[in-house]
């Protein structure tokens, strides 16, 4: 503590001595700049005030000199005439100033000293390149917030949004029916009830389908999977992996052991799943709500939709809606296209292969062919797994590379022939979108995906293609006010030698 004290002191001191110093060296400048001013910058001059020298002028030219110019026989008068219309004599400063630089209006007010190679604004020291990079960044920044509260909401309200969105896959896909029966005649809430009831109908029919076909081979599959994990057993011990019967009867000992631990597991994932079921019959309900209502006031409801936008979006929005619509109808269609064909085309290969349940499979497949480019193959995969269990390796091998061929097939020629000029969506796109979603919102989001990509797709591209029709507007209506400006101008100056 004694050092430290001693060096604070011997800092001070030091201190003050170079304060005493710097104080006698301003003091010996300003009376260097009192003594002789013409010899400093005129910032210096302020610092200093003190008396300004006058400027030595020239003497003023007399009438003397003038007179003598005039010939010698000229009166008063003519003298008087030669002065007045000589110029006025001019001051030559025998040392004058130099200028102080003018002060742009940006640094004026600013309440500090210009100069020419500072910038007025702490802003205008920035290079540009940041400038922009910055704001852009924060901008960027501002809008993936944005969009992190709104999957935050939709995640809380997943229920309700998910069923609106089936709601609107499923309306789009029943509507063409219902104004096709407007336009006969029908009242609307019968075209709109019996469409939906029929709707009803049609998917109650394939559920029931699919269960009797279930029912019905469940006996016949279940022999045909014990002969099948038989047979997989005996190439295992047989086959080129060499196992015992030991090491096998092991493996199943410890997958019963697992089973057997895990109970309070299985009991509350057998919970979660009673859960799951409970949500899922309350979105089914949800979603049968609201498409009996979109069928039947869907142009109301998006009517009061509109009226809540603001009155400058009104127009634009009103033009960007029938076009989502139609993209989104068109999509639906499509889809549904595609899934048939290719539900079709595998069930028929997998009956041709003697792979039991091959109507359930085509209706799973069909399903699943609703998520484009990968639904049909993930889906798929359950026919050739039950074709392993089934039928053996080399069937399950044939199952696969029809599932492959069917899936070529929808990629270049289904796709772009169905899809491609309703939806003009790149494939690349399509498979980002299905992984965006699936990760965002599981297999909903990965159905909803491929569609809400395309519905803002048109929404984007009219909006823009509106915004340059706008401006192509306003740039000929500016023209044509420029011309009539010129013409209003000339033609003043063009009758003006004829009044002459």
């Amino acid at each position: 503590m004694a050092r430290g004290g001693k060096a604070f002191k011997a800092v001070a001191k030091g201190m003050a001595v170079v304060a005493s110093a710097a104080a006698v060296i301003e003091r010996r400048r300003r009376a260097a700049m009192a003594a002789d001013p013409h010899e400093l910058p005129a910032p210096a001059l302020a610092e200093a005030p003190g008396p300004v020298p006058v400027p030595r002028t020239d003497p003023a030219p007399t009438a003397a000199p003038l007179a003598a110019r005039v010939a010698p026989e000229a009166d008063a008068r003519a003298v008087a005439e030669v002065a007045a219309e000589a110029p006025a004599p001019a001051t030559t400063p025998a040392a004058a100033a130099p200028a102080a630089p003018t002060a742009p209006p940006a640094h004026t007010g600013l309440g500090r000293e210009y100069h020419p190679g500072r910038p007025a604004t702490p802003a205008e020291a920035v290079p540009w390149g940041l400038r922009v990079a910055a704001e852009s960044t924060w901008r960027l920044l501002l809008l993936g917030a944005a969009l992190y509260v709104l999957f935050y909401v939709v995640d809380m309200l997943r229920l309700v949004a998910f069923s609106v969105l089936a709601s609107l896959l499923i309306t789009a896909l029943l509507e063409p029916s219902v104004s096709w029966l407007r336009r006969r005649g029908v009242p609307r809430s019968l075209a709109a009830g019996g469409v939906f009831l029929s709707g009803l109908a049609g998917i109650g029919l394939v559920g029931w389908f699919v269960v009797w076909q279930v029912s019905t081979n469940l006996p016949d599959v279940t022999n045909q999977v014990k002969t099948g994990v038989n047979q997989l057993r005996d190439w295992m011990i047989t086959g080129p992996l060499h196992l015992t019967q030991q090491q096998i009867t092991d493996f199943a000992n410890q997958i019963t052991k697992a089973i057997t631990t895990n109970t309070d597991q299985l009991t509350s994932a057998s919970i979660t799943g009673a859960q799951i079921a409970v949500e899922i019959l309350t979105a089914l309900l949800m979603t049968f709500f609201t498409t009996f209502f979109f069928l039947y006031d869907g142009s109301r409801i998006w009517n009061w939709a509109l009226r809540g936008l603001p009155r400058q979006s009104r127009f634009a929005m009103a033009g960007a809606g029938p076009k989502a619509w139609t993209t989104l109808t068109a999509y639906v269609r499509g889809t549904v296209c595609v899934a048939f064909i290719d539900a079709l085309c595998i069930g028929i290969g997998v009956d041709l292969l003697g792979v039991p349940l091959a109507m359930p499979l085509a209706v799973i497949i069909f399903l699943g062919a609703f998520v484009p480019l990968v639904g049909a193959l993930v889906t798929g995969t359950v026919a050739v797994l039950i074709a392993l269990v089934t039928q053996g390796p080399w069937t399950a091998l044939m199952v696969l590379v029809v599932l492959i061929a069917v899936m070529q097939v929808e990629s270049h020629i289904l796709q772009p022939l169905i899809l491609g000029r309703a939806v003009r969506v790149h494939p690349l796109g399509v498979v980002l979108g299905v992984a965006a979603g699936g990760i965002i919102g599981g297999i909903g989001g990965a159905v909803v995906a491929v569609p809400l990509i395309a519905v803002t797709n048109t929404v984007v591209g009219h909006l823009r293609r509106r915004n340059e029709a706008g401006q192509a507007v306003f740039t000929a209506l500016e023209a044509a006010r420029e011309a009539a400006e010129r013409t209003a101008a000339t033609r003043p100056a063009a009758a003006q030698p004829a009044a002459d």
